[in-house]
């Protein structure tokens, strides 16, 4: 009896544990699954970006790359793009502290010989000698340029060399300058004489310059008349000639500049009065802003 009883006990049991595992879980609705769900990194960023504020949104879009969503001639590095090269102006203070009394062509072919280089005038006042005012008044006029924009190169920087006017000239050429500007003082034998004057090569002019010529007068009459109202000196005039051969052996527009007479005792004062010096090379200065921009019309 005791066996029958352990027999069907333990059919009971079995039948329990069959009806158990034959029961089927009733499913959670779908939107506690999601919530009671384990989040994965990934899960995770793709819901933090769905609840991106729109500020935020538009922020993030207006943070473009360089270029992008522009034309392309906006930022591609292309020759209209690139900024034009500096106009380079080439300064020659006239004379230096020692003449140098040989001889050169008066220009190119020309069998007319010329003194290389004089020693220049001397203030009669100051009694600055015209090679320092010179050199004092390029260094001036190559730092007011630069300013401006151009690029200088002077011909010399210093008193003590040994350059003929036919190499000043080829210095300027050899550069490729824009343009030449030759600064100069007067001197006359009549102590009662002032003003200033440029000088030009003439259009019959025998030498290569000649072909130059609008240039060169044009950059005279600039020059001489932006000093004139600068300093309100005395214009004496564009003189035209062909006696220089610091003009003649240019192959660049070129102009002469005699900012005064250094013989006449006001003017020589003057001259040598740094106030006056600024606006001398204000004056050349926008003489020469008003070639190029003529130039370019």
């Amino acid at each position: 009896m005791g066996r029958a009883l352990s027999l069907i006990g333990f059919l009971c049991l079995l039948l329990c544990v069959l009806a158990g595992c034959g029961q089927q879980e009733t499913p959670m609705p779908e939107t506690q699954a999601e919530t009671t769900a384990v989040q994965s990194p990934e899960d995770a960023d793709s819901q933090n970006e769905e609840v991106i504020s729109p500020q935020e949104r538009e922020a993030q879009d207006t943070e473009l790359p360089p270029g992008a969503g522009l034309p392309d001639s906006e930022f591609e590095d292309t020759p209209e793009n690139q900024p034009e090269p500096a106009r380079l102006v080439v300064i020659d203070p006239g004379h230096q502290a020692q003449a140098n009394t040989g001889t050169e062509p008066l220009g190119p072919g020309s069998s007319e010989m010329k003194m290389k280089v004089s020693g220049g005038t001397q203030g009669v006042v100051s009694g600055v000698p015209e090679y320092e005012l010179n050199l004092t008044i390029s260094l001036l006029l190559r730092e007011e340029l630069e300013a401006r924009g151009y690029q200088v190169l002077l011909t010399r920087e210093t008193n003590d060399v040994d350059l003929s006017n036919r190499e000043r000239a080829e210095i300027a050429n050899s550069a490729g300058a824009d343009l030449f500007l030759r600064i100069h003082a007067d001197g006359s034998e009549n102590p009662s004489t002032n003003g200033a004057m440029t000088l030009c090569p003439t259009p019959q002019s025998p030498f290569p310059i000649g072909g130059l010529y609008p240039q060169c007068r044009l950059l005279a009459d600039c020059v001489l008349d932006e000093l004139v109202a600068a300093t309100g000196a005395y214009q004496e005039r564009v003189w035209e000639t062909d006696t220089m051969s610091g003009l003649n052996w240019c192959q660049v527009p070129v102009t002469l500049v005699e900012m005064g007479y250094m013989t006449n005792q006001e003017e020589d004062a003057r001259l040598n009065d740094p106030a006056y010096q600024t606006l001398i090379v204000q004056g050349i200065a926008n003489g020469v802003d008003k070639y190029f921009t003529q130039v370019e019309e």
